[in-house]
């Protein structure tokens, strides 16, 4: 992948984390009692981050002091 791929890709990865925050966020304020769909959408918020730091080290530079 490209730099402008990444990118992209990185912008995208970071809507998605930001709406699955969201809506962790609406089930706890409704006081769902889901805990098993709570608990899927952290774990999936969780990967997204990770996604994230790979998508966003693989923009750096490497630099070797």
């Amino acid at each position: 992948m490209n730099e402008q791929e990444l990118r992209k890709r990185l912008a995208g990865l970071k809507t998605e984390h930001r709406d699955l925050d969201a809506a962790i966020d609406a089930l706890l304020l409704s006081g769902s009692t889901d805990q098993l769909q709570i608990a899927r959408l952290k774990k999936r918020k969780l990967r997204l981050k990770d996604q994230i730091s790979m998508v966003e080290d693989a923009l750096l530079p490497d630099i070797i002091a």
